[in-house]
């Protein structure tokens, strides 16, 4: 161990990073032997490079684009709100690719739940629907659903990848066998991990978490390109016979698993990307937009463009950069393979500015109070500058993105505003169906277009939902099939429609009495 620990020493002497070993001689045999393990698994003189980059890449990052910015071309957009008459012909198209197996759905499932409280990661998360489903249980069921709808003579399979961080993954993969995959089965269910960085101070120095271990952070959803290649994903995917995927991350609960029309209008763009997108609410709206720019397809942050360019308008009044990113992509396999092939390290690095516990110089462990450092990360859409074949659908809002982001009690993106629009959902599509909700008295409720949510801020928390229904996903999909359960019927809240044992039922009976929902499993 003493020569082992010397020619480390004189490495990180050369490397600038000797302060790793500032505590060596107070530590036991077994955290010194876990000290060079973890120093040895990073490629330290990249992790300078990295560094330096991500430097550049702060520069940059203060430098508006504006004058680099050029809107997407008419051609390769289309919209669910305004090309309706091919909105079936889409979807057709994608139930076709997945009764042919040749479709699988991509998960990014690296982040914790710390912001929402909780210790464990965000796919096991229950935002108290009625009946108390997690994100993971409710995006199983839509596989689920899915699969049953595009089958055709025989059984078709959506494979399922789940990207995990070191933090999340054996949390995942016990909760996926303790509730025995939510009715998949564990083969077609595939989770793997991300990988690590360390994180740096302002100067480039690799801090410590404690005086034996390096402080790590995941090296963000674009870690998902290296991933991909250290786990043989794309073997993986060939030998299924995958080629179209739809990537997308966990805390959506509004998200359509694998979604036809958007696999449908991707291929029919005969495109080897593809970005789902929402219209902006406003110019102010913090959220980055998918754009030209310096004539390739790039994702914009907010941040990157000034005001007065984010307001531009159309003729028509719509603004000119208008294609708010939700983080739900399409890719083909085949591009995959050429993006880790030939542009793993043409993907830069971002910076994240973050509080990051470190140990002083006496070996405390403190948690500071500001910034301290920075984690660095790369994003899921970096590779759209390598494709000359973009698709980007415009989907709604209300019917699609909702994401769990804060904790309980937050403004906006917390598990009341998800709560709310996935309800706010269902109730629109029994109104849809036929079905009406009656009050106490049994007077029936006035039909109204936005149930929950405040439509000046789509993601302002309501302070009680007016009506609290769900939709199991193993009965309808994206309200589907509904007619027969809920047509002429008179509907009380709470409602959940459920597939039981004996059939298709609301399990709430009206009173929230009748039914306890069965946890899953933590």
């Amino acid at each position: 161990m003493d020569k082992r620990l010397a020619d480390l020493r004189g490495n990180l002497e050369e490397l600038g990073q000797s302060h790793l070993l500032k505590f060596v001689s107070k530590l036991t045999e077994d955290e010194k032997k876990e000290l060079c393990e973890e120093i040895d698994h990073f490629n330290i003189p990249e992790v300078n490079r990295y560094f330096g980059e991500a430097q550049k890449s702060m520069s940059e990052s203060s430098e508006k684009k504006d004058d680099r910015l050029e809107p997407l071309p008419r051609e390769i957009c289309g919209s669910t709100l305004s090309d309706g008459e091919r909105v079936s012909a889409w979807e057709s198209r994608g139930l076709a690719a997945i009764a042919e197996d040749k479709v699988a759905v991509l998960l990014l499932a690296g982040g914790q739940g710390t912001r929402l409280g909780v210790a464990y990661p965000k796919g096991m998360y229950d935002v108290g629907m009625p009946s108390r489903k997690t994100l993971y249980q409710l995006q199983a069921e839509r596989i689920l659903k899915l699969e049953q709808l595009a089958s055709t003579d025989k059984h078709c399979t959506i494979p399922w990848y789940i990207m995990t961080s070191e933090h999340t993954k054996q949390y995942t993969v016990d909760f996926f066998k303790k509730n025995d995959y939510f009715g998949l089965s564990s083969e077609h269910v595939i989770i793997f991990e991300q990988g690590t960085l360390p994180c740096l101070d302002f100067n480039g120095k690799i801090m410590l978490s404690k005086p034996h271990s390096l402080a790590k952070a995941p090296d963000g959803n674009g870690g998902l390109y290296r991933a991909l290649k250290k786990w043989n994903i794309l073997e993986d995917m060939k030998q299924r016979g995958v080629e179209y995927i739809h990537a997308y991350c966990v805390d959506n609960i509004l998200v359509k698993m694998a979604d036809p029309v958007f696999i449908g209008f991707c291929l029919e763009k005969e495109a080897e990307c593809g970005a789902k997108v929402v219209q902006k609410v406003n110019e102010t709206e913090a959220v980055g937009v998918v754009c030209q720019c310096d004539g390739k397809y790039q994702v914009v942050e907010y941040s990157e463009v000034s005001m007065e360019t984010a307001a531009k308008r159309n003729q028509d009044g719509v603004l000119v950069f208008n294609a708010g990113n939700i983080c739900m992509h399409y890719f083909t396999r085949n591009f995959l393979q050429r993006v880790i092939d030939t542009h793993l390290e043409d993907l830069r690095h971002h910076v994240a500015k973050k509080k990051i516990p470190y140990v002083n110089d006496k070996g405390e462990i403190i948690k500071p109070d500001k910034v301290n450092g920075i984690k660095m990360e790369k994003f899921i859409f970096d590779v759209f500058e390598f494709t000359k074949s973009l698709a980007v659908l415009e989907v709604k809002r209300n019917d699609e993105f909702s994401p769990v982001k804060n904790a309980p009690g937050s403004s906006k993106d917390c598990p009341e505003t998800a709560r709310a629009a996935l309800m706010d959902l269902h109730y629109r599509q029994i109104l849809s169906a036929g079905g009406k909700f009656l009050d106490e008295d049994g007077k029936a409720l006035p039909v109204i277009p936005r149930n929950n949510i405040s439509s000046s801020n789509p993601n302002s928390p309501s302070e009680k939902p007016l009506i609290q229904c769900e939709i199991s996903p193993l009965v309808s999909y994206f309200g589907e099939g509904l007619e027969e359960h809920v047509t002429d019927k008179e509907l009380y809240s709470p409602f959940h429609l459920e597939l039981t044992k004996g059939g298709v039922r609301d399990t709430m009976n009206g009173n929230g009495q009748a039914h306890t929902p069965k946890r899953p499993k933590l």
